[in-house]
C-alpha cells in the first residue's frame, strides 16, 4: 500500500490539499504560532535525536550518513512510526519541517523511509 505523503516547510501557509499536517521537528519552529501552523499533530518523538541533529547541522555533505543514522533511529522507534502510519492509512499526510534546506532535512528523510517501508 503506497502512502500519500507530502513534505512542506511549516512556514508555508496551510492548504486543504495538505491533508493532515504533522510537524516532525523536535524543536518548535521560531516565529510560528500554534494557530498559524494548523497542525494535526506535533510528533517530536519521530524527529532525529538531539545528538544526530546537532551532528548533521544541515551540512549537505553529511546527508547520506545522516539518512543512514536516522533510518537506524526510525527502525527502533516503533511507537512513533505506528502513530504516523495510522494517520497515513486515513489519507494524505504532509510532513512539516522548519529547516531552510528543502532537500536535506529530516522530513525528506522520513518521507523516503516511509515510502520504502510502506
Amino acid at each position: 500500500m503506497a502512502f500519500d505523503i507530502a513534505v512542506k516547510r511549516v512556514y508555508e501557509p496551510a492548504a486543504k490539499a495538505d491533508g493532515q499536517r504533522v510537524l516532525v521537528d523536535r524543536l518548535w519552529p521560531r516565529g510560528v504560532s500554534k494557530k498559524d501552523a494548523e497542525l494535526t499533530l506535533w510528533l517530536k518523538e519521530i524527529a532525529p535525536s538531539d545528538e544526530l541533529r546537532k551532528w548533521f547541522g544541515h551540512e549537505p555533505e553529511r546527508w547520506a550518513e545522516f539518512q543512514k543514522r536516522y533510518r537506524a533511529e526510525l527502525d527502533a522507534n516503533k511507537e512513533a512510526l505506528a502513530q504516523l502510519r495510522g494517520l497515513l492509512r486515513e489519507g494524505k499526510v504532509t510532513l512539516l519541517y522548519g529547516a531552510h534546506d528543502e532537500a536535506h532535512n529530516n522530513a525528506v528523510a522520513l518521507a523516503g523511509y516511509l515510502e520504502a517501508h510502506a
